[in-house]
């Protein structure tokens, strides 16, 4: 099977950076066992990031609200909201999966988002609000289970 691990964000925005750092904790654990990358690119240019992989496992922050600073949730791709009038100039992951589908891309069938809840993900430079940097070893945790579930046939 194989398996990605991906971090989005941007490592210069303060929050929005916390899929890169755990993707930097998470290389060295996982190498043997799923390919983990970084990248700020988002809509249709992770298609390029993602074909070929039979399962992925992203890893992102999140301004939503609805959860305390600092606290893991998991996001179902297929609740996603699609982009009311999607361009090639932005794309959500809802999108991005239907186009692969349609253009039968070897793309993940089987995606799991990970995302931590952050207050700031619009400031460049700065520190990382201290609630989401704690909240590293615990995202990196639930990516190796998800990891684990994959490859277990679980998820």
């Amino acid at each position: 099977m194989r398996i990605l691990v991906l971090g989005l964000g941007n490592d210069l925005m303060a929050d929005d950076a916390i899929g890169h750092l755990a993707v930097r904790e998470l290389e060295p654990r996982l190498a043997a066992r799923a390919t983990v990358a970084a990248t700020a690119l988002h809509g249709l240019a992770l298609l390029d990031e993602m074909t070929g992989y039979d399962a992925a496992v992203v890893l992102d922050a999140a301004c939503t609200g609805r959860h305390e600073v600092g606290e893991v949730h998991e996001i179902d791709p297929a609740t996603l909201k699609r982009v009311a009038s999607p361009t090639p100039h932005f794309a959500g992951l809802p999108e991005l999966l239907d186009f692969a589908e349609r253009l039968g891309l070897d793309f993940p069938r089987r995606v799991r988002i990970l995302a931590v809840e952050v207050r700031d993900p619009y400031t460049i430079g700065g520190d990382m609000t201290p609630a989401v940097r704690a909240a590293l070893p615990g995202l990196c945790a639930r990516a190796e289970a998800v990891v684990a579930d994959f490859e277990a046939g679980r998820a």
